[in-house]
């Protein structure tokens, strides 16, 4: 009998076009759905009848309590490395297979500096003015001659702090780990205490893996280092910012503005402060969101319900 996949969370209704499904073709009978679930009943309700799962990140948690309800669960075909909302051990002891898929960091490097462009260029409210028929509304920043803070100079901070040298900023750079070796062979990146980072630098972004030690490492007290001048990007996880803290300062004017892509929940909630405040510039999680993903992200997930529908090794997901 065909084994039944379903396609969770593809908001964009473009799964099935990024990778050759077809290759399951006789093998599988695949649903797709668009839209996303919250509630643990329904939720469980939707996924009992399916023996794979392919999710998107953390779009869709799948915790012990939901796992434990899926009797006809076999695998779980996560997109990325790593998937933190995903309970791998919880999988393992149902002798539920958990795979992930390769994955590039490129994009989030990229739609970061399309944040701090936009905040300090005024660039979504200078779109709005043209389109309404007006002209030029606010005077824009420079990024020549200001300090970058990177918090967290991994894989996508240090290609972060490369394209800061392009420009002509000052890196400085700060994580728990971080040694003044690893910054400076990080295109020159200068390793500081987390308060002089926050201190110092006209923007901060925050480039960290999302765990116990790091929910929260910046809050009200890092933000109230911060210059009023400043600007702070989260491309990363929302859970890293002390949300409150955050909103406070933001609309009390305490730092300049904030480009963020990333909430403690998600979808964000239609009546989210993050949706009216003027001084901060939201994207929808779309980081990684690019065709050239998308299609690393699907196409392995076929290769991998294939080798196991075979009996193949697949891609274990990193835990």
């Amino acid at each position: 009998m065909p084994i039944n996949i379903a396609i969770l969370d593809d908001y964009q209704n473009v799964a099935l076009k990024m990778a050759d499904w077809s290759r399951l073709q006789s093998r599988a009978r695949i649903t797709v759905f668009n839209d996303h679930i919250s509630d643990p009943g329904a939720l469980i309700e939707r996924l009992k009848p399916f023996e794979v799962l392919s999710v998107v990140r953390e779009r869709t948690p799948l915790p012990r309590s939901i796992i434990e309800q899926l009797p006809n669960l076999k695998l779980i075909a996560s997109n990325a490395r790593r998937n933190a909302s995903v309970d791998v051990a919880a999988a393992k002891e149902r002798g539920i297979f958990v795979c992930g898929t390769g994955y590039s960091s490129t994009a989030t490097v990229e739609l970061t500096w399309g944040l701090i462009h936009a905040l300090l260029r005024n660039l979504p409210a200078e779109h709005v003015s043209v389109r309404s028929g007006g002209w030029q509304l606010s005077v824009g920043d420079d990024l020549y001659g200001k300090t970058l803070g990177i918090v967290g100079l991994g894989n996508i901070g240090s290609r972060v702090a490369k394209v800061a040298q392009a420009f002509g900023m000052s890196v400085i750079a700060w994580s728990q780990n971080l040694t003044r070796e690893k910054a400076e062979e990080n295109r020159g990146a200068r390793l500081v205490t987390k308060e002089a980072l926050f201190r110092g630098a006209d923007i901060v972004t925050v480039h960290l893996v999302l765990s116990e030690r790091t929910v929260g490492i910046i809050g009200v007290t890092e933000l109230k280092l911060m210059k009023p001048t400043a600007y702070l990007i989260n491309t990363s996880r929302g859970p890293l910012i002390t949300e409150s803290a955050l909103i406070t300062a933001l609309r009390d004017r305490k730092i300049a503005g904030a480009g963020l892509d990333v909430y403690d929940i998600e979808p964000l909630p239609p009546d989210h402060p993050f949706r009216w405040i003027e001084n901060v510039i939201t994207t929808p999680h779309i980081g990684y969101v690019t065709k050239r993903t998308y299609q690393t992200f699907y196409g392995h997930t076929v290769e991998n319900i294939l080798a196991w529908i075979e009996g193949q090794p697949i891609r274990v997901m990193e835990s």
